[in-house]
């Protein structure tokens, strides 16, 4: 008989490293929106010199939450704090487990009295649903699931579509379809404004590192809205950005977005494990890289590890706050961007020429990532693992490999440390990994965010608090 559920699962297999590095899920997908409209370089290029229209749709789940203790629910599993939080603002929703460690994130969105909306991957959104469905709170959850990774010609259909209008010359698009002036509200503070004779939902944002919106409307009205904005964006060089590029720009702007979700262990989490389906992400998820350990929780992240240790607030209660009470801080490994040395990086594509060589594991761009969940060891001159290289790709901007990592807190920005790229023993048995050898690749220790534009506009945001 299959397994019902994660918990079943485990028991079944035993030990969940080799579950996980070995999944036959495939590539992690962006679904349904187009790989490229242009060509991703060029897509890359326009949201640091024109502007881009980015669709974000299909690839996150969005999770509402009605009733008199929405709040609450999201007050107690948050390690950030939600007083003053109020309608018409938005935050980034960070969840941990009883012992501290990182479930996921996302955002979550104030959008009327007693409606709240979390937007992001699945794990931070089956904690909520979990802890909605146990934990006695009067409220009620409505779950509208990211699209299907290949939905093979059936058609999907979303509560909303999302768009993100983004780069230099975004605001003065936004502008144009609104028709004059918009107020440059405080960033993560939303608004109204009008699209081709809706009225649409606003979010201040700056993915890019310039101003620009998150925007979002009824599911019906997606293709009006679209064709209203590339018009509009015609004359300012804006593209709209397809699904190879569009995970790519966190690169520069520095989150990581796929931490493994801390859940496989631990007394206190075999209720949660128990409820997540057989089907679930936590349960068909995928580890890649070369970090590898026979203990699932050697892959477990602290906030302090990912960039989210100025978020913690002791104001409140919480699922981990007895266990980060205890962190010190100082001690942490923190978050920085790594940049890949081009001899090495070029030895590794000219691999695929070289015939009777050495052949390295495939390096695909601008995305590099192939698992759901990535952990390349980063070592220093004597091989001793100080850290822990978890997204990877390539910058058209700065012309660059460069990867998202966190790394032992004594080792300073400028300091060479190495990448190593690809799997042991020629390679595990997922889908996305063919046989290789391992390579050493040169990296130089740099700050987040990566990009000279991101850094410079997004002063002391979100991504560079607790980074290098």
């Amino acid at each position: 008989m299959a397994a019902r559920n994660l918990e079943e699962i485990l028991a079944k297999t035993g030990n969940p490293v080799e579950m996980l590095r070995n999944s036959q899920l495939g590539a992690y997908v962006y679904p349904v929106v187009a790989a490229e409209f242009s060509n991703w370089r060029s897509e890359q290029w326009a949201w640091q010199h024109s502007a881009v229209l980015f669709d974000q749709t299909h690839h996150m789940v969005n999770l509402y939450v009605r009733g008199r203790e929405a709040l609450k629910l999201f007050s107690d599993t948050a390690i950030n704090s939600l007083a003053g939080f109020s309608v018409n603002k938005a935050k980034q929703y960070v969840p941990t487990t009883p012992y501290g460690h990182v479930i996921g994130d996302g955002i979550l969105f104030y959008l009327a009295e007693q409606e709240l909306l979390y937007v992001g991957r699945a794990p931070a959104s089956n904690w909520l649903r979990y802890q909605a469905a146990t934990g006695g709170y009067d409220l009620e959850v409505e779950l509208d699931d990211r699209s299907p990774m290949r939905p093979m010609g059936k058609p999907v259909i979303r509560s909303v579509w999302r768009f993100q209008i983004q780069g230099p010359k975004a605001w003065a698009i936004i502008e144009k379809l609104n028709g004059g002036p918009l107020e440059q509200l405080k960033f993560f503070n939303m608004s109204t404004m009008r699209i081709a004779g809706h009225t649409v939902r606003t979010l201040r944002h700056g993915m890019s590192g310039a101003p620009g919106l998150e925007i979002w409307g009824p599911y019906a009205q997606q293709e009006e809205i679209r064709a209203a904005i590339l018009d509009a964006g015609r004359e300012f060089g804006m593209l709209p950005c397809g699904s190879r590029a569009y995970p790519s720009n966190t690169l520069e702007s520095g989150w990581i977005p796929s931490p493994l979700p801390a859940i496989y262990t631990g007394e206190k989490l075999k209720p949660y494990r128990q409820w997540l389906a057989g089907d679930s992400y936590e349960a068909t998820g995928s580890i890649g890289g070369s970090f590898v350990s026979n203990n699932i929780e050697d892959y477990y992240l602290n906030p302090f590890e990912l960039g989210y240790g100025s978020f913690i607030r002791f104001d409140h209660e919480f699922h981990g706050r007895e266990a980060l009470q205890k962190v010190k801080p100082e001690t942490e490994r923190r978050k920085v961007t790594l940049a890949w040395n081009a001899e090495d990086v070029a030895k590794i594509t000219g691999s695929l020429f070289n015939p009777e060589g050495k052949q390295y594991k495939f390096f695909d761009v601008p995305l590099a990532n192939y698992a759901s969940a990535n952990y390349d060891r980063v070592i220093d001159g004597d091989g001793r693992t100080v850290g822990l290289s978890m997204f990877t790709g390539y910058s058209y901007n700065e012309k660059q490999a460069l990867s998202l990592a966190t790394i032992r807190p004594d080792i300073p920005v400028g300091s060479e440390v190495r990448v190593v790229w690809g799997e042991e023993n020629g390679g595990t048995r997922k889908p996305t990994v063919e046989p290789h050898q391992q390579l050493e690749v040169r990296a130089i220790v740099s700050p987040v965010p990566y990009s000279r534009v991101v850094r410079e506009t997004y002063k002391q945001g979100w991504r560079q608090r607790g980074s290098a």
